[in-house]
């Protein structure tokens, strides 16, 4: 049968900071995030099934990006871990969200990250194809299986 791609839409917003860099994004800023993810598989053919013409539901893929995108990244400030300690410690202690990855976090190194999350927990057949993360209206990463 053939194969289908199926696509969900997400927005979140998200503070971040970029470390060493030689522009205004050094500063602490904020973005509204959107996020597309996109999976490919062959819907469900079993007439029994609870899901019969599926590739995927759509609400099993939401709760794999909500669990592990969502709801970390979202009204987050998000930094590189090695941003100096006397900074880090300090907002860690005033606000309730404070990410601290072990990469610079620009859309390129969050799509990367994102992709990983979200592909160790597709189901058995069901292939990841592409995220795209949108940080503006005119400027996003995107990130593509066939790529890799």
């Amino acid at each position: 049968m053939t194969r289908i791609r199926i696509t969900k839409e997400f927005k979140f917003e998200m503070a971040h900071a970029l470390l060493g860099y030689d522009g205004p994004c050094r500063n602490v800023h904020g973005h509204s995030y959107e996020l597309k993810v996109t999976a490919i598989g062959v819907p469900i053919e079993k007439k029994d099934h609870i899901k019969l013409g599926m590739v995927m539901d759509f609400g099993d893929l939401k709760g794999i990006v909500r669990r592990n995108i969502i709801d970390v990244f979202d009204h987050a400030l998000v930094l590189n871990r090695e941003m100096p300690p006397t900074i880090t410690d300090h907002l860690m202690k005033s606000f309730d969200k404070v990410i601290l990855l072990n990469y610079q976090p620009t859309s390129e190194m969050m799509v990367i990250d994102f992709a990983e999350k979200i592909k160790a927990e597709l189901p058995e057949g069901i292939e990841l194809l592409s995220v795209l993360l949108r940080e503006t209206a005119t400027s996003y990463a995107e990130w593509f299986e066939a790529d890799q």
